[in-house]
Order: C-alpha cells, then structure tokens, then sequence
C-alpha cells in the first residue's frame, strides 16, 4: 500500500505523446505510401497559394513579391465595375446553371435504368461503352466534335444530303452552350454514373420484394425504393458541384471559343488566362480567381448547412 502511494503519479501529456509516436511507428509503413501524395498537395496546391498575395498588390516580376506596391482591394473593386467582367461572370453562371439543370440528373437517370437492367453481361456492356469517354483528353472530345460540327463536318453532310442549308454550329453564338452542355454530358455522364450504382449496390433487395408484394408497379418501386436509396449521395454531389458554380472547365472553353462566340462562350477562367498571362496583368487575374475560390468556398458551406437543415448528411 505504502509502495503504491509513494510510486510517482504518470504525466497524461507524456503518455498520450508516447502512445502517439508507437502509433505512428507503428503504422510507419502506411504513412510512407501516404508520403508522395502528401508532397504532391503540399508543392503544388498549398505552396502556390501563397501566390495569391499578389492579388493585393500592383504586382511586377522585375519586383518581386516584397517589393511590389500594396494596394489593398483595389483589384477587388475592379471586378464589380468593369463591365466586361460582370459579363464574364454572368456566362459562367449560365453555363454552371444549364450544366446542373441537364448535365447532373443524366447519371442519375442512367443509373436508375441500369438498376433495372437483369441481364448483367448486358449491364456491364452498356457501362463500359458509356463511361469509356471519361478517358479521354479534351483536346481528343473537342477533336471528335469538331469533326461532326464543322462546315464540312458530318452533320452539314447528312443536312446537304436532305437538301437543308448547313448550318455554321461553331461559329453560332446561341448554339455555343447547348454544345458544351452536350460535350460534358458526352463525357462525364458515364463516370458519373458509377458512383450512383455503387450507391445502389447496397439496397437490400428484400425492399424491391416487399414493393413488389404490396403491389407496387416499375414507377413506384423506382420512385420509392431506388431514388430515396441514392438520396444522400445526390446531395453529396450537388453541394460538390455548387462549390464550382464559378469553375466552369478551362482547358474544353478555350478549346471552343473563336470570335464568333466570345461574346458568349467567355468564362471567368478563360477570362482569368488571358488578362492575366497574355496581357499579363497578373494582379487583377488573381483576383478574379481568388474572388472564384472564395464564392464557391461559401456555396459548399451554405449548401452543406442548407442540407443538414432538411435532414440529410451533408459533405461534413
């Protein structure tokens, strides 16, 4: 007893920081797989982050970064009163918007039919041919619909062919989103809809018999059953999505855009490439993408919360 009180009292803080250092001994081998990924982050996302101190400064190169001029939000301010970048933000909000209105419920729609498909040797043909586009670069998808839509292109052939009028697709500055709503829809479709039937791998199948017992029909097994089991993963993805309202794909605009569909086919990234690195005004650029970064940060966390509200899970 007397050995037992006289025995120094253990420090927690020693001991929590012991039983951390043999965790991480411990698990020393899964850290170094994490390793490279971690470098990767840290080099190319977080680092260059630091970049955007610029955005407040009037930034030269033959300056530097510690001595350029501070100006505060001046760039800031530029975006709300220059007329051509109110433009550009309202063609990236439209084409964000058409992009959620048709390209998002697409995978929804083919995972659901799938769903219902029995034959799995036919299942697995139709996923593989619909999400092989997701492979493919944006120079090869662009390459492929250029070749349909051009004046000498495929579909001006079949429309000469039927003694119609062909029709200039490129060069047409109302047809340039329906186009590129087209094109994603095309290629990320299918990728889009593996996550919706993994999702719906995890149905009990005793739920579609119960339906089936009760007398419920195709329709009503879909709407009651298959819909609310993806539920959750739709709002994941939704709130994912709202976060890049802003971003609408750089490298599949710039691919697209000529002087005929500016006008319109102009979107906050391209706007961001050409005034910061071909006019090389490198401050105003780097506000117009940090204000992007910004407004699709506060999306994610109003939708997160707007989520939660009404019961689902939400990203966090």
């Amino acid at each position: 007893m007397e050995a037992t009180r006289s025995s120094p009292a253990r420090d927690p803080g020693r001991l929590s920081k012991r039983s951390l250092s043999s965790r991480i001994w411990k698990l020393r081998y899964g850290y170094l797989l994490l390793l490279p990924g971690l470098i990767y982050f840290i080099v190319y996302r977080y680092v260059p982050m630091l970049g955007n101190l610029i955005a407040f400064q009037d930034y030269s190169p033959y300056q530097g970064f510690l001595h350029s001029e501070w100006v505060g939000w001046k760039h800031f301010a530029r975006i709300f009163e220059d007329i051509e970048v109110l433009k550009v933000i309202r063609n990236t909000l439209w084409l964000s918007f058409l992009q959620i209105l048709f390209a998002f419920p697409v995978p929804i729609i083919l995972a659901v039919m799938l769903n219902e498909v029995r034959s799995e040797r036919f299942k697995r043909l139709i996923q593989s041919v619909v999400y092989l586009p997701h492979f493919l670069s944006w120079v090869v998808v662009i390459g492929i619909a250029t070749t349909f839509l051009k004046n000498e292109g495929v579909l001006n052939h079949l429309l000469r062919k039927l003694g119609q009028e062909p029709i200039v697709f490129l060069q047409e500055p109302h047809l340039f989103m329906p186009i590129i709503v087209l094109e994603v829809i095309w290629k990320e479709a299918g990728w889009g809809t593996i996550i919706f039937l993994a999702s719906l791998a995890g149905v009990d199948p005793s739920l579609y018999e119960a339906a089936v017992v009760d007398g419920a029909g195709r329709w009503r097994r879909i709407w009651h059953v298959t819909l609310p089991a993806i539920r959750s993963t739709i709002v994941i993805l939704l709130i994912l999505r709202l976060g890049h309202v802003l971003d609408s794909g750089f490298e599949q605009i710039f691919l697209m855009l000529n002087p005929f569909v500016r006008e319109v086919g102009e979107v906050l990234d391209t706007y961001v490439y050409f005034k910061g690195i071909q006019q090389a005004d490198f401050s105003f650029g780097t506000a117009v993408g940090l204000f992007k970064g910004v407004v699709g940060l506060i999306l994610i966390l109003g939708a997160n919360r707007l989520a939660k509200r009404f019961g689902e899970q939400g990203v966090f």
